[in-house]
């Protein structure tokens, strides 16, 4: 159980700090784009020094299914992993929701160049790390 809680408050601090570096900069322009990009960074290296020896502080679904995936992680852990990450970052989110109402992207980014060619990139992308 205490890894499933490790997930979900380290998920939680992932995107409240993560997400709420970008609705910061979004409403005060004071962090700009490198700023944001540091606050992200250090709070992943936080959530993996705070709960990488109780859970692997894999603190996204995407690495869960990775290691999963690549055989490092046990399938049987995979969606109780995944529930608890989602709880931690819908309980952020939520949290965020709550505190900057003014905010309703949170930060989110929109396709510049309509949404064909932004998936068509994406999709080159995925491809590229194959």
């Amino acid at each position: 159980m205490k890894k499933y809680l490790s997930e979900a408050l380290g998920t939680y601090g992932l995107i409240f700090f993560g997400t709420g570096a970008m609705v910061i900069n979004e409403l005060t322009g004071s962090l700009t784009h490198p700023g944001v990009a540091v606050a992200w960074g250090l709070i992943v290296m936080i959530m993996i020094y705070g709960f990488g020896q109780i859970s692997g502080a894999h603190i996204n679904p995407a690495v869960t299914i990775a290691f999963w995936f690549s055989g490092r992680f046990a399938g049987k852990e995979v969606l109780p992993y995944i529930i608890a990450q989602s709880i931690g970052a819908f309980s952020a989110s939520l949290s965020l929701i709550l505190l900057f109402p003014e905010n309703t992207s949170l930060g989110v980014t929109l396709p510049a160049n309509g949404v064909w060619q932004t998936f068509i990139i994406e999709i080159i992308l995925v491809l590229l790390q194959i």
